[in-house]
């Protein structure tokens, strides 16, 4: 018996009701909140909108992709067996790097220029939509400057090449480099936040030093010096630890092994051994955490701002899909629990952009109140949009259905990376008791909160009576085991404050109403009354 040919003209792979891919997006020109924001902070828009148009185009997205596909890889030992300590990155990695050294990812905020360091946390979130794990070695480059001031002679050698628009991945001594990156070496495996207790011993050679110990974690183990700690005859102590010698010889740096991470793939993290390494003291023996504080209070900013960036991300794609997809005779984008869901989503990342700008601002002020506010503004800012980043990233990714667990769509890498800058430069714990510990020691620091809150009194009746009844419940403040309601509630109102300053009425006044005055269930969506025209209108 003769079987029946199959026909070739069913149709059955013709694509119905499938969004096509989205094309590249100008991430300055589609993000009205961001240029708000901006614009409200003191940034720089000109340098702002050429950045936003070389991050959305084809070409810088492309090699982020690919740059997440072929993973780093170490290189121990040459043919040979001689040593390496070395990491091979993908073109795609080097070129997201180059772009983010251009467009002033890590000088910006050094320059002299005003509104340096909100035209930074632009770049950042700009840059978290576009390759999130370049943003390490960025970071902490932009962040290691402030802390060079320390030590005039390494401040000169250093801090023209940190901030230089050259991105020079070449192995050499960093004096005949155009540019460097700078990375972080604090955490030892018996401590974690606890560095304290670290091991790492450093012995006097001359006018320098030579460390010897093992580290946890070294993110970036490529760049060209480390900021770490060292046990010193006077206590714990900050070096620069250079990857290279003057005379062209490695330093002792031993890398053990890259992390095998959940995110960040891009971005090789590693376990480092110090073996009679060079290094260069770095502020006063024994000052080592207060030396270096000055980088983790900057490398928190970025871990404040980087979660509003892939909110946003997310939001937009599943924006993009519910405009195109339709179900039940439909398109998604018209279903009223959708259109909920979507608005609701909004709100939590409007308020991370609104405070997180509101911090960056303070970030460029000169005075006591406004170093004050940056202080405690960047604990609450990154505590609260870090806990808000993972649910929204979770609920954008189901908003796609199936297609939001695949691969060929960002969702997935979105999510991966939802997790990480809450535990980056200090876990939520570590955060709520560093904002109890800043209103102890800094009495400004409670002066530069109820100055945000002076200036948007009046304004809405909700608002203010939430603020005094924040105060009534804690004139002072709350045990340690109440740190994080305290820390929530306080972020809360904080967002408020910055939205009703920032933001259209219908954003302020729908957060106000759900999360100020808590009339919302405890999952997104279960809300009424927003106004979601207005609110889903800012997602471009």
């Amino acid at each position: 018996m003769t079987r029946a040919r199959p026909r070739s003209d069913l149709g059955t792979h013709e694509v119905l009701n499938q969004p096509v891919p989205r094309s590249a997006a100008d991430l300055w020109q589609t993000d009205a909140p961001l240029r708000g924001a901006v614009e409200w902070a003191g940034g720089r828009t000109d340098m702002l909108a050429r950045a936003g148009a070389r991050y959305g185009s084809e070409e810088l997205q492309q090699a982020a992709l690919e740059a997440r596909r072929d993973t780093p890889r170490l290189k121990l030992f040459d043919r040979s067996g001689r040593r390496l300590d070395e990491v091979a990155f993908h073109p795609g990695y080097h070129a997201c790097m180059a772009a983010g050294m251009e467009l002033g990812y890590a000088h910006a905020a050094w320059d002299g220029r005003p509104g340096g360091h909100v035209t930074h946390a632009a770049l950042v979130y700009m840059q978290m939509q576009v390759e999130p794990g370049v943003g390490c070695p960025l970071t902490m480059t932009y962040a290691a400057v402030p802390a060079l001031g320390v030590n005039p002679d390494l401040e000169r050698l250093w801090r023209p090449k940190l901030t230089s628009a050259t991105y020079d991945p070449s192995v050499r001594p960093v004096g005949e480099k155009a540019g460097a990156t700078m990375g972080m070496a604090m955490t030892e495996k018996q401590g974690g936040s606890d560095v304290r207790v670290n091991t790492t011993r450093a012995v006097r050679d001359g006018d320098a030093w030579r460390l010897t110990g093992h580290k946890w974690f070294c993110s970036a183990p490529m760049s060209d010096g480390f900021l770490t700690l060292a046990q010193a005859p006077g206590g714990l102590t900050c070096f620069l630890v250079p990857r290279w010698l003057p005379d062209g010889e490695r330093n002792g740096i031993r890398i053990q092994r890259l992390k095998d991470k959940l995110g960040d793939r891009a971005n090789a993290s590693s376990e480092i051994e110090y073996v009679d390494a060079l290094a260069y003291q770095l502020g006063e023996e024994g000052a080592g955490v207060r030396t270096i504080i000055e980088m983790v209070h900057h490398t928190r900013l970025d871990t404040a701002i980087a979660p509003a960036g892939l909110m946003h991300a997310a939001l937009a794609e599943a924006h993009w899909w519910v405009q195109g997809r339709s179900a039940f005779q439909r398109r998604l984008i018209d279903q009223p629990l959708m259109r909920a869901v979507l608005a609701d989503l909004a709100l939590d990342w409007e308020a991370s952009v609104a405070v997180g700008f509101l911090v960056a601002r303070a970030f460029d002020g000169t005075d006591d109140g406004a170093r004050a506010l940056a202080r405690i503004g960047v604990a609450l800012a990154k505590f609260l949009n870090n806990k808000r980043c993972v649910p929204v990233v979770a609920e954008a990714m189901e908003v796609l259905g199936g297609m939001g667990y695949v691969e060929e769509t960002p969702m997935p890498m979105f999510f991966r990376q939802s997790p990480l800058n809450g535990i980056w430069e200090g876990s939520g714990n570590v955060i709520c008791l560093d904002i109890l510990r800043s209103l102890t020691r800094e009495p400004r620091a409670d002066e530069a909160l109820q100055t945000v809150f002076d200036q948007v009194r009046g304004t809405d009746a909700r608002l203010d009576a939430a603020v005094a009844a924040h105060h009534d419940r804690w004139p002072t403040l709350p045990p340690e085991a109440e740190a994080r309601w305290f820390a929530e509630s306080l972020g809360t109102l904080l967002s408020a404050a910055a939205l009703v300053q920032m933001a259209p009425n219908a954003v302020a006044d729908g957060y106000i109403a759900t999360r100020v005055e808590g009339r919302r269930g405890s999952v997104h969506g279960a809300v009424t009354g927003l106004d979601a025209e207005a609110i889903l209108s800012r997602l471009g």
